[in-house]
């Protein structure tokens, strides 16, 4: 992380933790004056991608890192938003084979990552160096709702 977050968590991967992640991600994004779907929508992508970090790359184990930082940013082409990037030590993955499973395939679990795509406006998967993954979700602010006018 090269860049310096405006807020940062450091975690274990202990699922016990991700409601009060959750609900970090939900207070911050409505200080960024996100819309109340969109905070839920970055909310559940930072829960969907901390959920698999720890089942798929800990494989369950609870006492391994997890990092969460965030960064709001102003784009002069895509407006205001906010990355968040997700930084763990699990096994590497080639980032090319990180793909949702196909929607056809009805049964429970295994949408994490297509959810994450449907609900982010980017989302990078990459090696850290010699250990770990890291995952970069940006949300851009859509602009409010423009104010009714007034009755006469």
């Amino acid at each position: 992380m090269s860049e310096r977050p405006d807020l940062r968590v450091e975690m274990v991967s202990n699922p016990r933790y991700l409601c009060a992640l959750r609900e970090l991600m939900i207070s911050m994004s409505r200080q960024l004056d996100f819309t109340e779907t969109q905070c839920s929508q970055i909310a559940l992508a930072v829960d969907e991608a901390v959920t698999n970090i720890i089942r798929h790359g800990y494989a369950g184990r609870t006492d391994r890192p997890i990092v969460v930082a965030v960064m709001p940013f102003r784009d002069v082409a895509r407006g205001e938003g906010v990355r968040i990037v997700i930084e763990d030590e699990a096994r590497q993955v080639d980032p090319s084979t990180i793909r949702g499973r196909d929607l056809a395939d009805i049964r429970p679990g295994g949408l994490g990552v297509h959810i994450i795509r449907e609900v982010m406006d980017d989302v990078a998967y990459e090696r850290r160096g010699a250990a770990g993954m890291r995952l970069t979700l940006v949300k851009i602010r859509q602009p409010s709702a423009p104010a009714r006018a007034a009755c006469p």
